[in-house]
Order: structure tokens, then C-alpha cells, then sequence
């Protein structure tokens, strides 16, 4: 069925990275996501194929940016084999940008990540982008085609706000999310703390100091990823220094890396909460896991895309903050 604003019928593509939340975006809209061939050669190079036709659709092409780097890869050749196949217009819904913490070069002879993974989608032939909390909100400008750049803030802060939390505190475990802790502060009425750290390499953490009152308090601890869980861990072991009573935390994408399930399942958390814009199998999940899903967030974004709707309704939680 063609759309009333003349757009050519929807097509959904979905790579291997998360599937689940593909067949789950795939449910809502009304339409199957079993729509190409994906495998493996023996030498691990992947072949594409798009099995219905999509000269003159209107495709989006599912897939997070996750490690390794063949999902990557298998994101590029789905965008290529329907800008190839005449698509009238090509969307990628990257629920996780990878490289994202590669924003700028903050020492000599390193790489932009970010730029070149957004240099990469464009080449390929993507016309527009969705994509769930960048790790930094300039990664739209590194972009130049459309981007869409939704927050996880609404599915996340409904379920903190159903439960109840009394004398809560919301806690930043680094300078870097306060910004994003003090949002979530405001709209879950509570108080704000901030915890200083120092970085002395990559993936190590340790916490100097806490800025704000945690003494008898509940806490939720806010960050937009979690990789080894390291930042996380110290930062729930010295709020339990200072007195805090329940800590929770939440954060959008769950990397869960390397000894993270380890170190997250033997913290003194309440409950871990994350969504699914990366799959998690059974094997990775641990029982302070909690896991929501942004399937209908994507979904509706999908749908205004496709009939030319504006997508700004979806960020209708938003505070002057977060601008």
C-alpha cells in the first residue's frame, strides 16, 4: 500500500546485530522483517541479498553499530545492495551508534571514529539516520544527511516513576553525564549528586569524591552506556561508603564487556536497568538485570519518517535542559 503523501511502500530490512528488536519494531508496523539473505562465506566476508522488491520503497535497515566490527560492515552492504536496487529512499535505524566515544582528537595521531563511521553510512548510501542518546550530542553535525536522534529518557524514566522511589537521589558517576543526570533529576522530582572520578587509563576508574547529599538516601546512578561496568561498580561501592541506602541504576545502551556481568552481578544493586537498543543474550543477563524495550519508540519514529510526519512529537518529554 502506497503512503497518501505519494511515499513508496515501507520495506524493512534487518541485519544480524539485534534481530529481536527488529521482529519486535517489525510486529508494531505491521510488517515482516524476513525480507533479504544474510551469510557468511567460509573466509567470513558476508553476502547481502535483498529478497523482495525494493526499486521505489521507502527502506529502513535495522542494525546497531555493535562490535565487532562485521556488523558494522553488514550495515554499509544493506544500505548499498537498496540504494543499488532503486530504493526511493534508503534509512538507517541504528538503535546503537558505535564509535561514539571517538568524537574528537584529544591527542596526537588518533583517529575521529564517529566522523568516519558517519562518512561511511553517507558513501554507502544511507539518505537519513535514527539512532538512539549518541554518547555525544555533536555527532549530529558529523552527519550530512538528516538525522533523527531519539532519548531512551521517555521508556526509562516511566519506569522509575511507576515505582515510587522515596527520597531519591539522582547521581552523575562522572562529569560527563551530569547533564543527563540533572534531566532525569527534574522530571523524577528528586535531588542530584554527582561523583568525581579520575580516568588513569582507558576502562579504569576511580572515585575521588561525592558532590551532594547521599546519607540514607535511595540512589539511581544515570549514564548513557555501560562497557566493563567498572565506572559503574566504583561509583555503587562509594555511594554504600557514604550511606546511601538502595541504589539502582539505569543506563540507554548495555555493552556489557569483557568482566561487566561479573562485576555488575556481585555489586550491592538494587536493579539494573537498561534497554535493548543492543541484544543481550540469556547467557550475559544476571538477576538485577532489567531490560526495556525501545522497539515502540522506534517504531513511531519509523512511522513519521515513512508518512512525512514530524518526528519532534516523540520528544515531547524533553526539558529546555537537554537542548
Amino acid at each position: 500500500m502506497t503512503d497518501p503523501t505519494g511515499r513508496g511502500p515501507l520495506l524493512l530490512l534487518s541485519g544480524r546485530a539485534n534481530r529481536p528488536l527488529a521482529e519486535e519494531m517489525g510486529e508494531l508496523l505491521g510488517h515482516s522483517v524476513d525480507t533479504c539473505t544474510i551469510r557468511d562465506f567460509a573466509d567470513r566476508e558476508i553476502f547481502v541479498r535483498i529478497d523482495r522488491n525494493a526499486r521505489g520503497r521507502d527502506v529502513f535497515v535495522i542494525q546497531p553499530t555493535v562490535a565487532p566490527a562485521e556488523n558494522t560492515v553488514e550495515l554499509l552492504l544493506l544500505i548499498d545492495a537498496a540504494h543499488r536496487a532503486s530504493a526511493e529512499r534508503v534509512t538507517a535505524v541504528v538503535p546503537y551508534f558505535g564509535y561514539g566515544r571517538q568524537d574528537r582528537k584529544d591527542q596526537p595521531r588518533v583517529a575521529i571514529g564517529a566522523k568516519l563511521m558517519a562518512n561511511m553510512l553517507v558513501a554507502a548510501g544511507a539518505d537519513r539516520v535514527v539512532s538512539i542518546d549518541f554518547h555525544q550530542h555533536q555527532i549530529q553535525g558529523f552527519f550530512d544527511i538528516p538525522v533523527d536522534h531519539l532519548y531512551a529518557a521517555p521508556v526509562l524514566t516511566e519506569y522509575f516513576r511507576e515505582k515510587k522511589i522515596q527520597d531519591l537521589v539522582v547521581v552523575a558517576p562522572d562529569v560527563g553525564s551530569a547533564k543527563m543526570a540533572r534531566g532525569f533529576a527534574k522530571r523524577l522530582d528528586a535531588t542530584f549528586a554527582i561523583i568525581d572520578k579520575r580516568r588513569p587509563e582507558a576502562n579504569a576508574s576511580e572515585v575521588l569524591n561525592v558532590v551532594g547529599d547521599v546519607d540514607g538516601r535511595n540512589c539511581l546512578l544515570v549514564d548513557d552506556l555501560v562497557d566493563t561496568g567498572g565506572t559503574l561498580t566504583n561509583a555503587v561501592h562509594a555511594l554504600k561508603d557514604r550511606g546511601a541506602g538502595n541504589v539502582y541504576a539505569m543506563a540507554t545502551h548495555a555493552l556489557l564487556s569483557g568482566p561487566a556481568v561479573e562485576r555488575l552481578s556481585s555489586a550491592p544493586l538494587e536493579e539494573f536497568v537498561v534497554t535493548n537498543t543492543i541484544h543481550i543474550p540469556e547467557e550475559r543477563r544476571f538477576p538485577a538485570l532489567k531490560v526495556l524495550s525501545v522497539a515502540e519508540l522506534l517504531a513511531n519514529a519509523v512511522t513519521y519518517i515513512h508518512s512525512n510526519e514530524s518526528v519532534s512529537q516523540l520528544f515531547e518529554i524533553r526539558d529546555e535542559d537537554d537542548e
